[in-house]
């Protein structure tokens, strides 16, 4: 087989270990969110961050060593990343841990990216390569919120846990932002620079 099958072969993958990773992380985004608006166990729903922040790191590890790399593999990581960002702010901020600008910011963000979405389609791409910022500000933001509900509380450790965690908070949304912008500008030079992808002919495609 040659590279370039092997390559195609593995994209094609649905049933491996990472993605089976990714599934589960995704299952915990419901669960953190029980577990923080119902009996409000804060450690138990840091433990889920924890073991999510794990599984993010393992899936792609063992993507490239174990050679499993697949299209819906490289869907469902970002998705379950925006899921739990989504998932902690709408939590925390209903707990009145953040203030709900946060917590509408960060999903405007997201829906900015989604609106360009069929504008990069009428060039025949469907997305953009991920930018290092926007790699950052998830980073910090994974980090700021298990950190801000950690230092909902009293005593030495919340005390420092609140203040890390706003500084990588606020670090986080401007990156965050910073790469949304960037990602617009790129689409829009992209745009300018290349034209559009015509139609596939309908009928032609019935007569054949």
């Amino acid at each position: 087989m040659s590279p370039e099958s092997a390559t195609d072969a593995g994209q094609s993958l649905v049933w491996t270990i990472p993605n089976g990773l990714s599934a589960l992380r995704l299952l915990g985004v419901p669960l953190f969110l029980w577990l923080v608006l119902g009996p409000e166990a804060d450690l138990w729903a840091l433990a889920v961050l924890v073991v999510s922040g794990f599984t993010d790191f393992l899936d792609g590890w063992l993507a490239r060593r174990l050679g499993q790399t697949s299209v819906i593999g490289e869907i469902l990581d970002p998705v379950a990343d925006r899921l739990y960002i989504l998932a902690v702010v709408v939590g925390l901020a209903m707990r009145d841990v953040i203030p709900w600008w946060i917590a509408i910011s960060l999903p405007l963000r997201d829906l900015l990216m989604w609106g360009l979405v069929p504008l990069l389609r009428t060039r025949g791409y469907s997305s953009l390569p991920v930018h290092f910022l926007g790699k950052a500000a998830t980073f910090n933001l994974l980090y700021a919120f298990p950190l801000l509900l950690l230092g909902d509380g009293e005593g030495t450790v919340a005390t420092l846990a609140q203040v890390f965690g706003w500084a990588f908070a606020l670090w986080g949304i401007g990156l965050y932002w910073w790469a949304g912008l960037l990602y617009a500008w790129q689409v829009r030079r992209l745009l300018a620079s290349t034209e559009r992808r015509p139609r596939p002919d309908r009928r032609a495609a019935g007569e054949v």
